[in-house]
């Protein structure tokens, strides 16, 4: 049988660790060249892929590493902003991303369009797997239904009302597997290699490491908030 594109795509990246390279706004790292230089010490290293937002670093992550790329585009949109559209999707396919990633929950997308309209979209026009970024079972049966190729748990502790847990949701990972027959991809709060151990053994088809690997802001906030240090302490 011969393989398609969305073949090729998940298997470069099954059983694997994919690095996120992401810097926000007020991070020196902000940019194509940090982040290109990110995804490469990442590749050195062993990383099967990178996630990278933006066509800008896309197109500097994909020429600098050669890796699969899982491309997103977040919006200033509150609510769904990862990828919400059609336009967000092609723009980092057009930069080289071998996978998009969305919002893969029911909830309004601010163009008034919705996930299987989008995932049928890329499909037919860009050729590209969908990886639907979900916070829980419901939503992940819901992007099964509308055609998605695989599920990631990212938003699992982001879209409801109380505060962000600390530990990752390796018990939503599993919950996924067992749902649906589609490959599970285990992101979100995965801070040591332990964790990622469990997703595996939970049943997740590759894992996605961000912050603790690519964002030394956060890690060194994580070092002086929990040795108490005294304000400006060096």
């Amino acid at each position: 049988m011969k393989s398609t594109p969305v073949d090729a795509a998940l298997r470069a990246i099954e059983s694997g660790l994919v690095v996120s390279c992401q810097a926000a706004a007020g991070n020196p790292l902000r940019g194509p060249h940090h982040m290109a230089a990110m995804a490469q010490a990442a590749a050195a290293a062993g990383a099967t892929g990178i996630r990278a937002e933006g066509a800008d670093d896309v197109a500097a992550v994909k020429a600098a590493t050669g890796l699969p790329v899982i491309g997103i585009r977040k919006t200033g949109d509150p609510g769904v902003f990862i990828t919400p559209t059609y336009a967000d999707a092609e723009s980092v396919v057009a930069a080289g991303a071998s996978i998009v990633a969305t919002d893969g929950t029911a909830r309004p997308r601010p163009d008034g369009g919705d996930l299987a309209t989008l995932i049928e979209q890329v499909h037919d026009r860009l050729g590209v797997p969908v990886m639907a970024d979900v916070d829980s079972v419901e939503a992940g049966r819901y992007a099964h239904e509308c055609g998605a190729d695989l599920l990631a748990s990212t938003l699992s502790g982001y879209t409801g009302p109380g505060a962000v847990p600390d530990a990752p949701d390796i018990a939503l990972v599993a919950a996924l597997v067992a749902a649906t027959p589609l490959p599970v991809v285990a992101e979100g709060r995965i801070r040591a290699p332990e964790e990622a151990r469990a997703a595996f053994a939970a049943g997740a088809f590759a894992v996605v490491v961000g912050t603790a690997i690519t964002n030394p802001m956060e890690i060194t906030r994580r070092f002086v908030t929990a040795l108490d240090l005294p304000e400006g302490a060096t």
